[in-house]
């Protein structure tokens, strides 16, 4: 007898007790009321401007992490992958893309709150010695676009770790073909290159979209709850304040599952059609 299949029984164990038992009791609590009846009312009332809000500013901020994450990351892997710089800068920017791809929350909200925080080092500097006041111009560190800067501390450098394979299955010969037949680098890159790279781009720029929407602990920490979006909101209906509705919760936590399938469905394509150049 093959026992084998047994090595994939306490994966599959965790899977069920962590991930499928779990989604199967948030259906289950978003469909009833507080007082137990079974309903659409609490999915219905997802549609308050309110709870809409939270969804619109968590898309717009994941959205706007995640794209600019994906062009500087890109640009920024590109000049490790193929820019011809020494092997010990691309070894130490790999090393420091996997902790800084991995550093969040509490601590990262006090390294940017000491560095560009009002009374921030790099705030300091730029108002003391070059006489440029950021927060009197408008920017702050607790805003839309303040918590953006934060989000693409941990954003661009999983980029890079994940756009490098891409990069690096980008074959010499394909170069060498498109030069001998007298093209520029130029219409190398937009007529083999970029298309050749758009499907692995797309990917890596949903994942960090999804990575971007699930954030909860950096954002809570910076903005101690006053910045709606909805991580903030399920985490106040779960764990309790004025407005406490544990359902209301489930439904905000299903909303997110869902918008989380349909992005890692997406990047699942993608990622089949990139895959065909790697053959």
């Amino acid at each position: 007898m093959n026992w084998s299949w047994l090595g994939v029984v306490p994966y599959l164990l965790f899977a069920i007790l962590f991930l499928i038992l779990p989604v199967l009791y948030l259906v289950q609590g978003a469909f009833q009321t507080p007082d137990g009846r079974y309903s659409f009312e609490t999915l219905l009332s997802l549609s308050q401007p309110q709870l809409a809000g939270s969804y619109w500013l968590s898309i717009r901020l994941s959205f706007v992490s995640a794209m600019f994450g994906t062009v500087f990351g890109l640009l920024l892997a590109y000049a490790l992958i193929l820019g011809g710089l020494p092997s010990w800068v691309r070894r130490a920017f790999m090393t420091f893309s996997g902790v800084a791809s991995n550093f969040a929350g509490v601590p990262l909200a006090f390294a940017f709150i000491a560095t560009l925080g009002r009374l921030g080092l790099a705030t300091l500097i730029l108002r003391d010695v070059f006489g440029i006041n950021i927060y009197a111009a408008g920017f702050s560190l607790f805003s839309f676009w303040g918590l953006a800067v934060v989000y693409l501390y941990f954003q661009l450098p999983l980029m890079v770790l994940m756009i490098t394979p891409a990069l690096e299955g980008l074959r010499p010969q394909w170069k060498e073909a498109a030069e001998s037949l007298g093209a520029s680098p130029w219409q190398y890159w937009r007529y083999v290159g970029l298309p050749i790279l758009t499907p692995s781009v797309l990917g890596c720029f949903l994942l960090l979209f999804a990575n971007a929407f699930g954030t909860l602990a950096t954002i809570y920490a910076l903005t101690s709850a006053n910045f709606p979006v909805v991580p903030i909101v399920l985490f106040q209906q779960i764990r309790g304040n004025v407005l406490y509705n544990p359902n209301l919760g489930y439904a905000l936590a299903l909303g997110m599952i869902l918008i989380m399938v349909v992005t890692n469905s997406l990047y699942f394509i993608l990622r089949r059609r990139a895959e065909r150049w790697q053959k």
